[in-house]
């Protein structure tokens, strides 16, 4: 079974998202707005999620995660949760 990790930052507005998108692709670093913007508990860790295989995650979470390149960044990805950027940090 193929099995992915990744990270995320959950806000609840698309806007929200894509302002902070853009401040990761200006250089801010990925896990310290994952700490301060997420409202999702993985935020402690800086938006790991670990290790999960295909049906652990939304659908449209899953699409994104086996399907993207490794370590680019991704979104807003929109789930019944919000909005979410993702990062593949290792597929197997």
């Amino acid at each position: 079974m193929t099995t992915a990790t990744a990270r995320h930052i959950l806000v609840d507005t698309e806007a929200q998202c894509l302002e902070l998108k853009e401040k990761i692709e200006n250089g801010e670093d990925f896990a310290d707005i994952a700490k301060q913007f997420s409202s999702c508990p993985s935020k402690g860790q800086g938006g790991d999620l670990g290790q999960f295989g295909p049906g652990m995650m939304v659908k449209e979470f899953d699409e994104v995660v086996f399907s993207a390149e490794v370590n680019s960044l991704q979104g807003p990805v929109k789930t019944q949760f919000g909005y979410h950027l993702l990062e593949v940090t290792s597929r197997s």
